[in-house]
């Protein structure tokens, strides 16, 4: 009986230290597909990064659905469809099922880029059509979005089509970019409630789609896809305003530069290339990022990442990243060393059409 008891004991122990060891609470990723009116939803393992199709997977969604974005509460889901000029809520279910609250919010016109504050108080909506940013409250307990006037006009005007919008890790700043040659442009504004009040206007390089804060918030980003070049700014902690960074921008030697992301540590700065090398397939270029924002490329990069790389997202732990391609159709999940930059590929993933936006539940 003690050599049962005894045995018994460390079975136990080893099952304690094996789940001490991993994270077992799931988590769930999304991706937009336009071209199918649809979302696909995936469970990822948090030990792997290897995505498991939830049921029901896609679900069907509105016209044309660009962009979407996760509440931080994990109950609710937000996706804008650009072919009816509206936004979707979906709520989301303990085991990752998307089931949508209508009627659908009016926005402004081909709504394609959201972005959300970090305590889940503000969603903000960029419109090509119209060329503004529509604001919205959220609701804590449904998720029902209610219009946030500015000073003026209903919507924030920022005078050309959004190319891309982020929100500075406080919420207080939002920055909007916009195409142009032979510079695009970054529009700053200060934030009070949701209501916005222009700050700078600055010029990257030319249409500058990707855009990523680091997570300290003291440094910008932008991938300049008409000159196959990076710039950088630092942030004013006063005012949110930019100021460029000597030796940008920075020339990349790969072909459209389209999406940025800064891993968790913002040791790291991963750029999707969509044509890749000139000559060559896309890729998924690493940088190492300097205490002055100044940017090394990675002696390993850059990575493979299927045909016409053109999002990337990460999950909460920063252990893994997920590139959707375009023309492949598919999501590619890798892992990261935190210790060199260095991704691995675990999976790719088909998804029929070309994804262009992912979110992760928190």
């Amino acid at each position: 009986m003690l050599k049962r008891a005894a045995a018994l004991f460390l079975i136990g122990a080893s099952i304690a230290m094996w789940v001490g060891c991993g994270t077992t609470t799931s988590r769930y990723l999304y991706a937009a597909i336009p071209a199918g009116n649809q979302i696909v939803a995936y469970r990822e393992d948090p030990n792997s990064g290897v995505l498991t199709a939830l049921a029901g997977s896609p679900i069907t969604a509105g016209p044309a659905v660009e962009s979407i974005v996760i509440h931080p509460s994990k109950k609710f889901l937000y996706a804008a469809n650009s072919g009816e000029s509206d936004v979707s809520l979906f709520t989301i279910s303990s085991t990752g099922a998307l089931t949508e609250v209508t009627p659908r919010t009016v926005v402004g016109t081909a709504p394609t880029l959201l972005v959300m504050d970090s305590a889940g108080s503000f969603l903000y909506v960029g419109n090509v059509g119209s060329n503004d940013i529509s604001v919205f409250s959220i609701s804590a307990s449904g998720g029902a979005l209610t219009s946030v006037p500015q000073s003026s006009s209903p919507t924030i005007g920022i005078g050309f089509s959004p190319l891309n919008v982020k929100l500075s890790s406080s919420g207080n700043v939002l920055y909007v970019t916009g195409g142009g040659s032979p510079a695009g442009y970054i529009e700053v504004f200060s934030l009070n409630a949701g209501v916005a009040t222009f700050v700078q206007l600055v010029q990257p390089g030319a249409n500058p789609y990707g855009l990523a804060i680091d997570p300290s918030g003291a440094h910008l980003y932008t991938a300049n896809t008409g000159d196959n070049s990076i710039s950088a700014f630092t942030i004013s902690a006063t005012d949110g305003s930019l100021t460029p960074i000597s030796g940008f921008p920075l020339g990349e030697s790969f072909s459209t530069p389209l999406a940025l992301l800064i891993d968790n540590s913002g040791k790291y700065l991963y750029v999707a290339n969509e044509g890749g090398s000139v000559s060559g397939s896309g890729n998924l270029a690493a940088y190492g990022i300097g205490t002055d924002g100044g940017l090394t490329l990675l002696t390993n990069s850059p990575f493979g990442a299927g045909s016409q790389p053109n999002f990337i997202a990460s999950d909460p732990s920063g252990k893994y990243l997920f590139v959707g391609a375009q023309s492949g159709r598919s999501i590619q999940s890798f892992s990261l060393d935190g210790s060199t930059g260095t991704l691995t590929s675990v999976a790719t993933y088909s998804v029929g059409n070309g994804p262009t936006s992912i979110a992760v539940t928190p």
